[in-house]
C-alpha cells in the first residue's frame, strides 16, 4: 500500500487540497459560533468568503488535473497545492491578527504568506516555461537566477524574525510594514517581468499567451484597486481563477494535442509490430529448426528489431539489430534497415555481401547520422554450417549441448550506416543438435538497478544456463523477467530484444 502511494504522489497532494477545504470551512463555522469571535470577524466577512470558496475550489482543480499527463502538469499541481495552502494561511492571519498582545501567531502565518507567493512565482514560471516553451538566452538566464533570488527573497523575510526589515506587528496585533518593504518585493516584480517577456516572446497561440499572463496581471490589478495591502484574500483568488484559465485553455489544449500524438503512436506501434515476423515462426520444412524472438520497446515506438525468413528450401537467414536513438526517428530507420537487410539477404549468397550492399545504400543521404549495429545468420539445414557476419553488434551467446555457454567473440566491421565503403567479413560455425544460440541488444545487458549497477553478460549467462532445458520462448521470458528483477523501480531506458535459435 505504501509503495502504491509513493507511485501516486499526486493523491498527497489532492488530500492535501481537500483537508484544507474541509478545515477552513469548519473554521468559519467554529469562529462565527463564537460571539467573541463574531465581532471581530464581521470585517473579514468577505475575505473569509474567498478562502473558504477558494479553497473549495482549489480542490476541485487539483481532482480535475490529478490524471492529467504531459509537461507541466507536476508544476501545475504543485502551484495548485500552493494556492490552496495560500487560501488557509491567509484565513489564519485574519484570524490571530487584531489581537492586543498576540504577535507570534499573526507573524507566523503573514511570513509564511509570503514564502508561499515566492513559491508561486517559481512554479508558475517552470509551468509556463514546460508548457509554451521558453527559448534563449533570457530563459537561460532565467532559469539560474530565478532560484538565486527566491533564496534571497526568502532570506530577507525571514531576517524579520531578529530585527524588522520589512514588515512587523503591533503590540494591538496590527500589521505594518517599514519604510524598506518594497525590497520583498523585488523578486516577484523581476521574475514577473522576464516571465510576461518570456511569454510574449514565445510562438504559442495568442490565448495561450494570454492564459500564461493572467497569472501576473489580475493579482497586480486586484492589488492596485484595494489599495496595495497585504494580505487581502482577492488576491489569492485572482491568482485561482488564472490557474483555472490555464487549465482550460493551456493544460486541457495541450492534452487534446498529447492525445491526438498519443493515438498516432500508438497506429505506429501497431504498424512497426506488424512489419516484425511471428514472435513464433514455423518452418514446415526445417523442422530441426526452432526460432523464438521477444521485443520490449522502452517507448511507444523503438528502434531494436529483428526478422527471420526462408531464403530457400534449404536456408534460412535470421538477424537482430539496434538503431541509435529511440523513439519515431530510430523505428523510421528501423524500418528502411530492415527492408533493406531483406531485399539483399533474397538476392545475394553471403552474409558479407549483404551487409557490404546495406551499409552502402543507408550511408547515401544519411544526414541524421542514423546507424544501426547488427548481426545477421543464414543457416544451411542440410549441413547445419551458420554462416554469419556481426556489424558492431552485441556479442551473441552459444550454449552447446552439456557446455556452459559463452560469447562469439568476433566483430566483422563497423556499425551500419557509419562509412560508405567499409567492407564486412564473415566467419561460419557448425550447429549440433542440442546447441543454442542468442542474440540480443545492449538493453539486456546494460539495463541498470538503482546502485547503476549494470546487468551485464555474467548475468546472462547464468540465466542461460539455468535454463538449458527450456523450451526457447520460456529461456527469452525468464530472462526479461530477470531483468526486471534486477532493475526493479529503474525505468526502462532502452529497448530489449532478444532472438534465440535452438537445434533439435
Amino acid at each position: 500500500m505504501i509503495e502504491k502511494l509513493k507511485k501516486n504522489k499526486s493523491l498527497f497532494g489532492l488530500v492535501f487540497t481537500v483537508g484544507v477545504a474541509l478545515f477552513t470551512t469548519a473554521m468559519v463555522w467554529v469562529v462565527l459560533a463564537d460571539p467573541k469571535n463574531s465581532a471581530k470577524m464581521q470585517k473579514f466577512l468577505f475575505d473569509l468568503g474567498i478562502d473558504v470558496i477558494g479553497a473549495l475550489a482549489s480542490a476541485g482543480l487539483y481532482y480535475g488535473c490529478r490524471k492529467q499527463e504531459g509537461e507541466g502538469t507536476e508544476a501545475f499541481r504543485l502551484l495548485n497545492i500552493f494556492v490552496s495552502a495560500g487560501f488557509v494561511v491567509n484565513f489564519m492571519l485574519y484570524f490571530t491578527s487584531g489581537v492586543p498582545g498576540n504577535t507570534t501567531a499573526p507573524f507566523i502565518f503573514a511570513t509564511l504568506s509570503k514564502l508561499i507567493d515566492l513559491v508561486m512565482i517559481y512554479f508558475f514560471y517552470h509551468y509556463v516555461k514546460s508548457t509554451l516553451g521558453f527559448e534563449g538566452k533570457l530563459a537561460m538566464w532565467a532559469d539560474k537566477g530565478i532560484p538565486i533570488m527566491m533564496a534571497a527573497e526568502a532570506l530577507v523575510i525571514l531576517s524579520n524574525i531578529f530585527w524588522p526589515v520589512t514588515f512587523f506587528f503591533t503590540g494591538e496585533g496590527i500589521y505594518q510594514s517599514t519604510e524598506i518593504s518594497i525590497i520583498e518585493d523585488i523578486y516577484l516584480i523581476v521574475t514577473s517581468v522576464i516571465t510576461a517577456i518570456l511569454i510574449l516572446r514565445t510562438r504559442r497561440p495568442a490565448n495561450q499567451k494570454v492564459a500564461g499572463l493572467t497569472f501576473i496581471f489580475l493579482p497586480l490589478i486586484n492589488y492596485i484597486m484595494v489599495g496595495g495591502t497585504f494580505g487581502n484574500a482577492s488576491q489569492y483568488g485572482m491568482i485561482l481563477v488564472s490557474l483555472i484559465i490555464m487549465y482550460c485553455i493551456i493544460s486541457i489544449e495541450k492534452s487534446t494535442k498529447l492525445a491526438a500524438t498519443e493515438s498516432e503512436l500508438n497506429m505506429a506501434t501497431r504498424i512497426q509490430l506488424d512489419a516484425l515476423p511471428t514472435f513464433t515462426p514455423e518452418f514446415p520444412d526445417h523442422p530441426n529448426v526452432n526460432l523464438r524472438a521477444t521485443m520490449h520497446t522502452a517507448k511507444e515506438v523503438g528502434g531494436d528489431f529483428f526478422d527471420y525468413f526462408a531464403i530457400d528450401e534449404n536456408r534460412i537467414c535470421f538477424l537482430i539489430a539496434d538503431v541509435s536513438g529511440k523513439g519515431t526517428p530510430a523505428a523510421l530507420f528501423m524500418m528502411t534497415s530492415k527492408t533493406m537487410i531483406k531485399d539483399y539477404a533474397l538476392n545475394q549468397s553471403s552474409t558479407s555481401e549483404i551487409f557490404t550492399s546495406v551499409n552502402a545504400r543507408l550511408c547515401e543521404n544519411n544526414e541524421a547520422g542514423m546507424f544501426a549495429t547488427s548481426w545477421i545468420g543464414i543457416l544451411d539445414t542440410r549441413t547445419n554450417i551458420l554462416q554469419y557476419t556481426n556489424a558492431g553488434h552485441n556479442y551473441p551467446m552459444i550454449q552447446r549441448k552439456g557446455q556452459p555457454c559463452e560469447e562469439i567473440k568476433i566483430n566483422h566491421g563497423l556499425f551500419l550506416g557509419g562509412i560508405e565503403f567499409t567492407r564486412y567479413k564473415q566467419d561460419e560455425i557448425r550447429m549440433e543438435p542440442g546447441d543454442r544460440l542468442l542474440l540480443f541488444t545492449d538493453g539486456v545487458v546494460e539495463a541498470h538497478d538503482k546502485g547503476k549497477n549494470l546487468y551485464g553478460n555474467e548475468r546472462l549467462q547464468q540465466v542461460l544456463d539455468g535454463a538449458r532445458d527450456c523450451p526457447g520462448e520460456e529461456v527469452l521470458d525468464r530472462i526479461f523477467e530477470d531483468v526486471n528483477v534486477f532493475a526493479a523501480g529503474v525505468p526502462q531506458f532502452d529497448d530489449i530484444t532478444m532472438v534465440i535459435l535452438t537445434m533439435k
